[in-house]
This record gives C-alpha cells, structure tokens and sequence, in this order.
C-alpha cells in the first residue's frame, strides 16, 4: 500500500470514530439511594372501661309447659262421635267426644230399679219394727221376734245403700261416655278415632295446659351456677321473631350421659312458639365490667386478633395480639393483650407493621 492510500483509510476509520460517538445515547442517570419511607397518619383511641350487660346464650327445644293426657276412663264402648282435632283451641269442661252410651242408660235404669226395689224392702221392715215395738208391752210378740224384725231392718237399710252405691256407680260411667277436657288448652294430638271401641285407660287427645310453651334452655355446669330464678331471657323464635321470658325453674341435676342441665324458660302467650321446634336465645345475668375499643382498632391477621400500641416517643407503632370477647354495636370486648388508658391506633390497621413509623393525629375516646 502506497503512503497516501494508507493516509486515506486512517482518516476514514478516524470519521466513522466520531459519527459512532456523536450518536451513542447518553449514559442512563444512576438513581439516588432510596430515602426514609413516608409514615401513616393515624388517630388514637385509648380502651376504656365500661360497665356492660353479661349474658349467657344457650340452645334448646321449645315444649309444652305441661301437657295434659285425656284418656277413656270406661272401656268396651265404641266412639260415636268426635268434636273437636288437633290445633282446637277449647276450654275446661268442654266436649271432645262421645262414646254409646246405650248398654250404660241400660245399666243405669237397671240400677235405679234396684234401689226402688231395696226402698221398699226397707220400708217393709221399718213398719215391723214399728209393729213389733207398739205391742212390745202387751207380749203379743215375743222379744226374739221383735229382734228379729230390728235386724231385718238393719239388713234392708245396708241393702239400700249398696243399690244406692251401685246406682252412682252406674251414672259415673254413663258421665265417663263423655269425654271433656281436662284444662283450658289447644289440642296438641289426637289418636281417637271414629267407630273405634277403646279400652279403658286408652289415650285420645294430649292438650297443651294454657296454650303455653316454654323454651328448655341446654346449659353445662359453669352456665347453670351463674342463673338464677327469674333471669330475663331472650329467645329467637324460628322465622327471625325475638320474645322475651324469663327463667321458672333450674334443673337440680345435669345428665349423667351429656353432662347438660335444663333452664326452663317460660314464655309469653301468644308469641307463635310452637312446640318441637328448636330456638337459640341469650339468658341476662346482669351488669359487668368491660375494657372496650371501636372495631375498627382490631386487625385481623391469620385468624387471630391484632391492635397497634402508638409509642409517641418514637413514632412507631407496637403490634399487640388481643382476645376478645362480647360485641356491642360498633365495640368490642377486650379480654386480654392491651391494658386501659393505652394509646392505640383507631383504624388502618391493616396497612401497619410491627415498628412501622406514624403520624399521630387527633386523639378520640373509645366509647
């Protein structure tokens, strides 16, 4: 290559040098190291202690008060006619059926002959005695045969009592072809049957004594030592209505098989309680008192409950886990975790971490 050719492609590759350097992007800003993360605003609340209402809630089945079984108090006739079924609503005295009564009538007029015949008896040996006694004097009779006619007297007398037993023997049975209710009530079940003959003793009706129904609260030993006679009781009813009761009566013992006792509840008339159905309900025992915090202040993490202690010092925030306990509107029980008069994050909690840095916002009463 000759000096002036070789001069020529230097000056080239010279030229190509600075069209590559004019057009290369400008090397990329290095960012700055990252600064201190922006703290979170937040209010404080402190718990407060409170005087709440305490109540044990419990389940069980709604009965009868008491059930009234109405049985045939005869037996071997047949039902000649039924009044009333099952959801009748009836009264103390009142008609429910009737069974024949024909074969009784019979009896009963059989019976009344029976007493016509032993009064008359009687009479007969009343008028010997009476006999016997006016010439008692004259000894026209002798003393044995006025004794005799004295005992002949004594025997017509006990004769006639027993007609008489007999005879109101006979009528109770005819009454007994009634059958009447027992108590005011409703008919809770029937097993009488038209044209049936029925035994004596045999159930036809069972009746709900009053229309009342109580709902038998199921309790362990701990719950049962806290009631007592007359508690206030609130019972939700199926199909959402809530009425109120109050506790009658405590079992004495509990199950040995289950270990439940029962609080019979008594229940206002009227209030669409049906029996067999089952009810939960709460049982008031009273005033306690509470430490309390808004909702808001509790943070749920992995099924656990969470509040955050505001250091004002170092304006950070302290996760506390707390166990909680009664509901109340928008407040919560707090059993353990936090102490009252603790400042402690009112809301956001979610967005917080252990030692993560706060702002400290106005400052609200919990209650």
């Amino acid at each position: 290559m000759t000096r002036t050719k070789r001069f020529t492609f230097i000056a080239a590759a010279a030229l190509v040098a600075v069209v590559l350097m004019v057009r290369a992007p400008a090397p990329a800003a290095v960012p700055n190291a990252p600064g201190k993360a922006k703290s979170l605003a937040v209010e404080a609340v402190r718990p407060a202690q409170v005087s709440w209402p305490f109540a044990v809630s419990a389940s069980g089945p709604l009965a009868a008060w008491q059930e009234a079984t109405i049985s045939a108090e005869t037996g071997g006739l047949r039902i000649s006619a039924l009044h009333v079924d099952v959801g009748t609503r009836v009264k103390r005295g009142q008609l429910l059926a009737e069974l024949a009564s024909e074969t009784v009538r019979t009896d009963v007029r059989k019976a009344e002959a029976a007493v016509a015949s032993a009064r008359a008896r009687l009479r007969e040996a009343q008028s010997d005695v009476r006999r016997g006694n006016a010439v008692r004097a004259s000894g026209a009779l002798s003393g044995q045969q006025i004794e005799q006619y004295e005992i002949t007297e004594q025997t017509a007398a006990a004769a006639l009592k027993s007609a008489e037993a007999d005879l109101e023997s006979v009528r109770i049975r005819l009454g007994q072809t009634r059958i009447v209710a027992v108590d005011d009530g409703v008919i809770a079940s029937r097993s009488a049957t038209l044209g049936a003959v029925v035994a004596s003793g045999a159930q036809l009706f069972t009746l709900v004594r009053d229309e009342r129904i109580e709902w038998r609260a199921e309790l362990d030993a701990v719950q049962l030592a806290q009631l007592r006679i007359g508690n206030e009781v609130e019972v939700g009813l199926p199909g959402g209505v809530t009425v109120k009761g109050r506790v009658r009566q405590l079992a004495p013992t509990l199950d040995q098989k289950t270990r439940v006792a029962i609080a019979y509840v008594e229940l206002p008339k009227g209030a669409g309680a049906r029996a067999g159905a089952y009810a939960s309900g709460s049982i008031a025992l009273g005033q306690r008192p509470a430490i309390v915090l808004p909702s808001s202040a509790i943070t749920l993490r992995d099924g656990r409950s969470y509040v955050f202690e505001i250091d004002a010092g170092r304006q950070t925030v302290i996760q506390h886990e707390v166990r909680t306990g009664r509901t109340r509107a928008d407040q919560v029980e707090i059993l353990s975790g936090i102490k009252p008069g603790t400042p402690v994050v009112r809301s956001g909690g979610a967005f917080l971490n252990d030692g993560d840095a706060v702002r400290l916002g106005a400052e609200k009463e919990s209650a």
